[in-house]
């Protein structure tokens, strides 16, 4: 085991339970003072190479900061969620209606699309539902930029016709 190894070792059995009771008066938890303690000592091991002037001080200072960082994150996050209104957590449930009315406009624009010719509705395919740019369709395609500028143009077109 090295001196620093020990060292910390010996400074971690010998601060850490003051320094939870001192993070738990804080956030009044016991096993969030624990997780704070234990991120505390791993950010001094990760940063140390240098020996600490009076090491019980700067725990303290970072026992109290992390308490003050962890509760604004709390009452951040609580003002956050406290804002979501009820119907935001999931989108509302479809009516039967609905649901029959977005199955035959699917059917509509499935038929559409297969009523295409085959390049143009490969080519809307490429960008709409892979994301592909118009360059990388062109270049795949064989074809200049400005043609499937223009199968894009023919395919949308269709599309609009039904919505």
């Amino acid at each position: 085991m090295s001196a620093k190894t020990k060292e910390f070792t010996a400074l971690y059995l010998a601060e850490h339970e003051r320094l939870e009771r001192q993070i738990r008066r804080r956030v009044g938890c016991a096993s969030t003072a624990s997780d704070l303690v234990h991120d505390i000592f791993l950010r001094l091991w990760e940063r140390t190479t240098a020996r600490l002037g009076d090491p019980a001080a700067y725990l303290s200072r970072s026992a109290r900061n992390a308490a003050i960082d962890h509760i604004r994150t709390e009452k951040r996050r609580s003002t956050f969620f406290g804002a979501i209104l009820p119907e935001q957590y999931a989108a509302p449930c479809a009516s039967p209606e609905e649901a029959i009315s977005a199955r035959q406009d699917l059917r509509a624009i499935e038929d559409a699309l297969a009523a295409l010719p085959e390049r143009t509705r490969h080519i809307f395919l490429l960008n709409r539902v892979y994301g592909r740019s118009f360059s990388e369709i062109a270049q795949v395609v064989g074809i200049s930029r400005r043609a499937v500028t223009k199968h894009m143009a023919r395919a949308v077109a269709v599309c609009e016709e039904i919505g």
